[in-house]
């Protein structure tokens, strides 16, 4: 037995290996996954969850509505919420929490959804561009004073700058134009089109 082999065996005899892990995950599916990591012996035989391993099944809400899903323990929730829920209203631009494209609002508070792990939300309401709209898919006031203000240029930063102004509206329903400037002051805008974005938050404010 080489040393690297006693060094990975305890006193029973038993040790789990990356080649008989691999080999359980392919074979049991998403109940690992429903699982978390497992541990397996020699034989191939389940030895219980490792210690300190997250459960990768969980349940999100997301826009009122729970969604069960497998998510990586490192996982962003940016990364879930494009490539899993499929919600590709919510941009990957800087992905270091400089941007503010991957905005989204967690318990209604304005969030870089890039830097945020998924984990870390799984008892929160998690709301994203798509989650904004009226009951009947009418546009929310912000969305329509956006438009009315020629706010978007580009576009790609709009999502995140209309949800940073809903969760700033919601949090201050009457702000100053210096309050808006630095309610929005976390996302970026490569046109430079801020004072567009600015005046309809401002218009929004004024909307009953």
């Amino acid at each position: 037995m080489s040393d690297a082999d006693k060094n990975a065996t305890g006193s029973s005899g038993i040790r789990a290996s990356r080649r008989t892990v691999i080999k359980g995950v392919i074979a049991s599916g998403v109940a690992v996954s429903a699982a978390g990591y497992l541990v397996y012996d020699r034989y191939g035989s389940s030895l219980g969850r490792a210690k300190g391993s997250v459960e990768r099944l969980v349940t999100l809400n997301v826009n009122g509505k729970d969604r069960r899903v497998d998510v990586l323990p490192n996982e962003t929730l940016a990364h879930t919420i494009r490539y899993k829920l499929g919600l590709t209203g919510t941009k990957i631009g800087c992905d270091h929490s400089e941007c503010g494209a991957c905005t989204v609002m967690v318990d209604d508070i304005s969030t870089y959804s890039c830097s945020t792990l998924t984990h870390s939300v799984r008892s929160r309401k998690v709301t994203t561009i798509e989650g904004v709209e009226g009951p009947n898919g009418e546009l929310h006031k912000v969305q329509k004073a956006m438009i009315k203000e020629l706010g978007p240029q580009c576009g790609f930063c709009t999502s995140g700058q209309v949800v940073a102004a809903v969760a700033l509206l919601k949090q201050n329903p009457t702000p100053t134009v210096d309050e808006a400037r630095r309610g929005m002051s976390g996302n970026m805008c490569r046109c430079g089109a801020y004072d567009h974005y600015l005046k309809a938050v401002m218009t929004a404010s004024r909307e009953a």
